[in-house]
């Protein structure tokens, strides 16, 4: 198994920002034994961490990419720009990751019409803002939108919404104080018919980001006709990743609602109705 990485700005030819300290995408490939098959197809997932658009958790990162590469993804793990910089660099460096992985579909053995994006927290936000915003003037230079434009979104916990009952600091960060972007930039408001499929959880009893959130974005996407599927766990904490031993500790895994670990493969089978599939290349 391969797990090489990638500076995007190198990678796509452009500047990198000053205040910019992220940009790095890390790969999980694992070439399939010739017995299997010559040559597969494996569909492939952008990983965005969480952490308040102040880090980016590793407990959000290697963890969730085994988990899908287990299940015949290629996991991309994208360690963003966080604060000091703000809006627009995370976006544009996710846009950059989008046309990586595009561009080397052929060398990772990735399917380019089957790309999700995955986001935590404000890393939820962030895969929300690539999901509605990649024919925005902010990326229109880096590609395409139609290879901007991930192919279903799955966002886990998110900070979706800017107003109200929110995570105040993830909006701070990203925006530095300016209330104009801060509105502007509420997941809510960005929902249109043209965005991918949504895959949505939250806890009920989440604590640092309500789940107001993710209702509140729910109704949005309702509104706009959006394909959205959406699962509303009774009882865990925020920042629980995949849910087991291999991102968290037993104390925080205590009182956890007993399906939530399944959360995974809830969306691996919402996927699986949208056509993503690993697939032999006679078949592709």
């Amino acid at each position: 198994m391969e797990m090489p990485t990638f500076d995007v700005y190198e990678a796509c030819g452009l500047e990198r920002p000053r205040e910019a300290l992220g940009g790095q995408l890390r790969v999980w490939s694992a070439a399939t034994p010739e017995k299997v098959s010559p040559k597969r197809l494996r569909p492939g997932i952008l990983i965005f961490p969480g952490g308040g658009y102040r880090y980016t958790s590793p407990r959000e990162a290697e963890p969730v990419a085994l988990r899908f590469l287990a299940r015949g993804f290629v996991p991309f793990v994208l360690d963003y720009s966080c604060a000091p910089s703000g809006f627009p660099v995370s976006l544009r460096e996710t846009a950059m990751a989008m046309r990586f992985i595009r561009e080397n579909a052929e060398r990772f053995e990735v399917n380019p019409h089957m790309v999700a994006a995955l986001g935590f927290s404000a890393g939820g936000h962030l895969c929300g803002c690539l999901g509605t915003l990649f024919d925005s003037p902010e990326v229109s230079d880096i590609a395409p939108a139609e290879t901007l434009r991930p192919d279903a979104l799955a966002l886990c916990y998110p900070v979706a919404v800017s107003w109200g009952r929110t995570h105040d600091d993830s909006f701070a960060a990203l925006t530095q104080g300016d209330d104009v972007l801060r509105s502007k930039l509420s997941l809510e408001k960005l929902v249109r018919p043209d965005m991918p499929p949504v895959f949505l959880w939250h806890t009920r009893d989440d604590g640092s980001v309500s789940v107001r959130n993710s209702l509140i974005l729910s109704q949005a996407l309702d509104e706009k006709g959006v394909d959205f599927a959406m699962h509303i766990y009774r009882s865990g904490r925020h920042g629980l990743s995949t849910a087991d031993p291999m991102s968290c500790a037993a104390t925080i895994l205590q009182g956890i609602s007993g399906d939530l670990p399944g959360w995974v493969e809830e969306m691996i089978r919402f996927l699986a109705e949208k056509g993503f599939a690993v697939q032999d290349c006679a078949e592709a």
